[in-house]
């Protein structure tokens, strides 16, 4: 698996291996490993609890085949999972923590106030409109081609894709399930 290449959803119930039907509502649950993030599918009627060791599920609804994509996650749920990316230093994480923050920024829910260089290291201190708290964005200096990849699936994500590989943290306060916007039919954990 490449840097930006996001495992795709398979469909099928990791517990009972039977194919997800359009329209059934289902559990998507993350594991992190080494390498990025596993993704396992989890039927309504199968699940009891989110598995041990996992990063973050969500319960959605396969989508109808006709269905228009539909903003997958509100705002709220975007700036938590920018929030929650914050301490995380792997590569691929800041790579989609500082899209995730150009894409706020420019919903205006993100501000930028300076650049601030510390050992080597340019930071982006922008200031998060919601509670005006700043916020540290390392600017990992991304070539275009990888913003375009990183872009790429996050407006897979964002929309609600099928087969796009969410990227939730595990310690998302469940309230997140109630910030999701009316007009999506996703709850986020």
């Amino acid at each position: 698996m490449s840097d930006y290449e996001i495992a795709h959803q398979t469909g099928v119930c990791a517990v009972t291996q039977r194919t997800l039907q359009p329209g059934e509502r289902f559990y998507a649950v993350l594991f992190e490993t080494p390498d990025g993030f596993d993704r396992r599918d989890y039927s309504a009627k199968a699940w009891e609890k989110p598995p041990e060791n996992y990063f973050s599920y969500w319960k959605s609804r396969v989508p109808q085949k006709q269905e228009k994509k539909r903003l997958f996650v509100n705002d709220d749920v975007m700036v938590d999972l920018m929030l929650r990316l914050a301490d995380r230093e792997e590569e691929v994480k800041q790579h989609f923590r500082f899209v995730l923050s150009l894409i706020l920024m420019r919903k205006r829910l993100l501000k930028y106030e300076q650049t601030v260089h510390e050992e080597g290291i340019e930071y982006w201190h922008m200031r998060l409109t919601r509670d005006q708290s700043v916020q540290e964005i390392v600017n990992p200096r991304m070539t275009d081609d990888q913003i375009a990849a990183v872009s790429a699936e996050l407006g897979a994500i964002l929309h609600g894709d099928a087969t796009a590989f969410e990227r939730f943290d595990a310690d998302t306060p469940a309230k997140q399930a109630d910030a999701a916007t009316e007009d999506s039919d996703t709850d986020v954990e």
